[in-house]
């Protein structure tokens, strides 16, 4: 063992011992074995093919409401409306041209449904992969649609609902009062019961509502901080740039944007999942693998399950057997020992 192995099993060992650090390094380890980066990816590009349809219909409805008033479509284009990602200089260089179309308003409905959907099922699927649920338990086509419409309906409407409190209290406290504070706690806790909500429909049945409540209690407060600095910090870069630059600027913005949420929403399901099943402390360097480790291998070797008459089995050398061993762990018909057996009835 050289120095800097010796070092790193010590900060290991350390984190071992700490309950906080331990649990920090848990969600990592459980996000990592996951695979939550190409989860977050996926729900990046359904996100983003659902962002854009969603535009055409906001400006072509701005088309249809504002028609035949040119004072009032400068009001709009010089509001707040004109300082948002991507819209912003577009609307307001093609003001005379905002007219409303029943062509876009098909292609956006049509875009729309195929990126909200592809969004839900990702979503779907992320959590059926962080609970580490068995793919011969995992809903149908059919199921899986249904609760994709369902959680579509209640995502918009909770959306709707987050933005319509938030601009009321942002528009009776002005900047700089109290009421502002009061503003941004409002606005947490609307999006801590909007994920609780979604959580709810994602998650298993058996699974306890009050199982996860931890994530949400992250997530709601760091979205809200996402909202209220992500788009500022994207709006202000970007506002001031050449229209081609700031296109392409713009589009890579939104991108990092909405793969900072979903990362941020699947690292909320891992914190409610290491919370439920104790998932820590995990081991930074293997071997040995502790029994949090142990436990998430044994899951994702039962995940893997495809047929209710298939048997899957996972098991581990036993305490000092594995002692210098760096290949894979011998199988159950050669040491005896068969630790996390896991079945297709279980």
């Amino acid at each position: 063992m050289n120095a800097f192995e010796h070092a790193f099993r010590r900060i290991d060992g350390w984190q071992q011992r700490q309950r906080v650090p331990g649990f920090v390094v848990g969600v990592v380890r459980k996000f990592g074995d996951d695979r939550g980066g190409q989860l977050a990816a996926l729900i990046t590009y359904y996100g983003f093919a659902a962002l854009f349809p969603l535009l055409l219909l906001l400006t072509t409805a701005l088309g249809f409401a504002l028609r035949g008033d040119p004072q009032l479509q400068k009001s709009v284009l010089n509001s707040a409306l004109a300082d948002f990602p991507v819209i912003g200089d577009q609307l307001r260089g093609n003001v005379h041209s905002l007219q409303g179309s029943l062509l876009a308003v098909s292609l956006g409905c049509l875009g729309l449904l195929y990126g909200s959907l592809g969004v839900a099922q990702s979503l779907q699927f992320a959590m059926a992969q962080v609970w580490n649920i068995p793919n011969v338990r995992r809903p149908g086509y059919w199921p899986r649609l249904v609760r994709s419409l369902f959680l579509i309906l209640s995502l918009g409407l909770g959306l709707l609902l987050v933005s319509t409190a938030t601009g009321l209290l942002t528009g009776v406290s002005g900047p700089g009062t109290l009421l502002t504070v009061f503003g941004l706690l409002g606005s947490v806790c609307l999006n801590t019961a909007l994920y609780l909500g979604c959580f709810r429909i994602l998650t298993p049945a058996e699974i306890r509502l009050r199982c996860l409540l931890p994530g949400c209690l992250v997530a709601g407060p760091c979205w809200t901080a996402l909202q209220a600095f992500g788009g500022a910090l994207v709006a202000h870069e970007l506002r001031h740039t050449t229209q081609v630059y700031g296109f392409f600027g713009t589009v890579l913005g939104l991108l990092w944007w909405l793969y900072l949420g979903a990362q941020l929403s699947i690292y909320a399901a891992e914190v409610n999942v290491v919370t439920m099943r104790r998932l820590w402390p995990r081991s930074l360097l293997q071997p040995p693998l502790t029994r949090a480790d142990e436990r998430v291998l044994d899951a994702i070797a039962r995940q893997e399950l495809r047929r209710p008459e298939q048997r899957v089995e996972s098991s581990f050398p036993v305490a000092g057997e594995c002692e210098g061993r760096r290949g894979p762990s011998p199988g159950p018909e050669r040491n005896g020992q068969t630790r996390g057996e896991t079945e297709a009835g279980r």
